[in-house]
């Protein structure tokens, strides 16, 4: 805790020193695209990567082994990042997005958007949210969030939006070593014992059903994940053939979370997530 708050019990729980991750970046929406809707599609896409940091984190010092326990570790740490710019750029787009917090609340944009909406204010996909499973279930969840993600990053780096369009690039490398890592792991798992092969074939048949959301149609700006469906269908039945296991014959959930329509695990993680920052709603990050 840095001295200058010593013995303020409203300051204690957040720290200081975070800059705008947006600090010096021409943030002005580009012309003929509307601010409302750059701002919902950087929510959907900074909603998807908050949830599931959070998600992933879940996993410290569980791992099977100490290399997947960073692996898993430092790969919540690049979807948070992801987060914080996603997050911040909408906000920048238009803020009124961004909850009302108490008069002279130093808390930025970004965390008010992360720390201070209900779950049915969220707008990510119902796959990052559900609880975590064993090792298998983090396998297949990462496997099918990445390969979605990384087809929408790399069509996004032609964004007409420059601060999106960058956000991408970075992310692109990223997400590769995410889909690389859970496809040699599912690849691992299909192929050892019958144990790991039975865990995995059941996150698959468990998980396939929020598949489809990553890949539903979106209207307004952005890339339409719509367009990516036969890319990521590619990609998956290559690793599935390759694993030696065959495509779930699953439908799809009804809904959505771009609507705000979640399962009940979302508000448990929020609760979980949300607490301090909703106590000390003046505090100082």
């Amino acid at each position: 805790m840095n001295d200058e708050y010593a013995g303020d019990s409203s300051q204690w729980a957040f720290g200081t020193g975070f800059e705008d991750p947006l600090a010096g970046v021409d943030t002005t929406v580009p012309p003929g695209v509307d601010p409302a809707e750059l701002a919902a599609y950087c929510l959907m896409l900074g909603d998807d990567a908050l949830v599931m940091a959070q998600r992933l984190s879940e996993w410290c010092s569980r791992a099977p082994d100490l290399e997947e326990d960073i692996a898993l570790a430092n790969m919540a740490l690049d979807l948070l990042g992801q987060a914080r710019l996603l997050l911040s750029r909408a906000a920048a787009a238009d803020p009124g997005v961004v909850p009302a917090l108490p008069e002279g609340s130093p808390v930025p944009a970004e965390d008010a958007l992360a720390f201070f909406r209900d779950a049915e204010r969220f707008r990510n996909v119902r796959l990052a949210e559900v609880e975590n499973g064993d090792f298998a279930h983090v396998v297949v969840r990462l496997l099918l969030f990445s390969v979605a993600r990384l087809a929408l990053l790399e069509r996004l780096r032609a964004s007409p939006d420059q601060v999106l369009a960058a956000v991408a690039a970075k992310g692109v490398k990223e997400i590769t070593y995410h889909r690389d890592w859970a496809g040699r792991w599912f690849l691992t798992l299909a192929q050892g014992t019958e144990e790991s092969r039975r865990r995995l074939e059941a996150a698959l048949d468990a998980l396939w059903p929020y598949q489809a959301e990553l890949v539903a149609p979106h209207t307004g700006f952005g890339v339409d994940p719509a367009t990516l469906r036969d890319e990521v269908d590619v990609v998956l039945d290559q690793v599935l053939a390759v694993s030696g296991v065959e495509r779930p014959d699953r439908p799809p959930l009804s809904g959505t979370g771009r609507d705000g329509a979640h399962t009940a695990a979302l508000a448990s993680l929020l609760a979980e997530m949300q607490v301090v920052a909703r106590a000390h709603p003046s505090g100082r990050w």
